[in-house]
């Protein structure tokens, strides 16, 4: 598991490239509704609501990889787990630090994010290991987000908190049990596969059925998921079924694109028939959402896995800075939209439908390309 899997880096790149694509969507008119996000009670999900748990999908993947990774250069149990727990801490704080803009800033809301660009590449940046000056710079890093902490007040006065932690810190959560799990079971990987069967069951157990009431209700299990931060086990599902869909993988000498499109079909038969009982809902976080994502990210997965093994694999050039460079690619809008909030536009009536997706779709190249760029000159999130 040494050699760097090219369908993952592919999978994870259109991934990030899809996620700055329909996190966009706030700045154009008229989106499609099948591209945005459904209502809770709506029974369905649009485009927008399968790109986050394919983010957590394509980090489960990963996961297996690094960890072993690591293993074979040296590194210790120890070593491991003090990598692992840093990583998180890493997530959590930049989670931390986003989600408090998202609450809104008391002074303005594009200096926030300047500063706080400016604290994560400098504590943060892959520096050359013989950079004479990195712990100098990392330091600053370090105070200039201490500083931006203590100086953040929302617009009704409160202070900084940790709020839901957003998107960066929830994956930090899901991160730091999947690779405990894996840590702890990789010699006993049938371990992984009841976790993901537990979790599935934690969730159809607490999720509103279409009567209005959950199946079980509250219970132990799904108490200690709710303590370990992984709620009703949603998000946990996904990362796992990543995990096991590359050990499955790795198994399989002959016949991986039959079984890996089986597998999809099978997972996309649960959706149907837990659908039956739970609505598919992103915001409630059903079971039925959950299998409907795996079954395409699965399948996108042995698609990709064929690609490589095929030599076909050119085509993705492009979006290799969003492969490996995702946490920067993930960045680089907080930048531009620092300036938007400077301006102060208004939303031009004919950006919308057709005309708004592709400004949309260049904001996604513009970022992966600004990437690349940083790339080049040794400027790089890495955690």
């Amino acid at each position: 598991m040494n050699k760097r899997n090219l369908a993952i880096d592919i999978f994870r790149g259109f991934t990030m490239a899809l996620m700055v694509f329909v996190n966009d969507f706030w700045t154009i008119l008229d989106v499609p509704h099948w591209m945005e996000h459904f209502k809770t009670m709506e029974d369905g999900m649009g485009l927008s609501d399968i790109v986050y748990p394919m983010f957590l999908f394509a980090m489960g993947m990963s996961v297996p990889y690094a960890i072993e990774r690591r293993y074979a250069k040296g590194y210790s149990g120890e070593d491991t787990l003090r990598h692992i727990l840093s990583r998180t801490a890493a997530l959590l704080v930049m989670g931390a630090f986003i989600v408090n803009s998202e609450a809104g800033v008391a002074w303005n809301k594009g200096v926030y994010w300047l500063v706080m660009l400016a604290g994560f590449f400098l504590t943060w940046n892959q520096y050359p290991k013989d950079f004479r000056w990195t712990k100098i710079l990392r330091s600053a890093g370090i105070l200039l987000l201490v500083g931006l902490a203590v100086a953040y007040r929302s617009p009704d006065g409160g202070l900084f908190r940790a709020s839901w932690w957003g998107i960066l810190g929830q994956i930090g959560w899901m991160y730091l049990f999947a690779a405990l799990s894996y840590l702890l079971c990789r010699n006993r990987k049938w371990i992984l596969a009841a976790l993901w069967v537990l979790f599935c069951l934690i969730n159809l157990s607490v999720c509103r059925m279409r009567g209005g009431e959950p199946l079980i209700g509250g219970n132990f299990l799904a108490d200690a998921s709710g303590a370990l931060n992984l709620g009703n086990g949603h998000s946990i599902i996904m990362a796992l079924g990543g995990m096991l869909t590359v050990l499955a993988d790795q198994y399989l000498k002959k016949g991986r694109v039959w079984t890996g499109l089986a597998v999809a079909i099978a997972l996309a038969g649960l959706g149907f028939a837990t659908h039956t009982g739970w609505i598919i809902s992103k915001n409630l976080g059903t079971l039925p959402w959950c299998l409907f994502v795996s079954a395409i990210s699965v399948a996108l997965y042995t698609l990709l896995r064929a690609l490589e093994e095929k030599g076909w694999t050119a085509w993705s050039n492009p979006l290799k800075p969003a492969g490996t460079a995702t946490l920067t690619v993930y960045m680089i809008p907080y930048l531009f939209y620092s300036f938007w909030v400077f301006l102060s536009p208004e939303i031009p009536q004919w950006l919308s439908g057709g005309v708004g997706l592709l400004k949309c779709a260049l904001f996604s190249a513009l970022c992966i390309a600004c990437t690349w760029g940083l790339g080049r000159i040794g400027i790089k999130l890495k955690i």
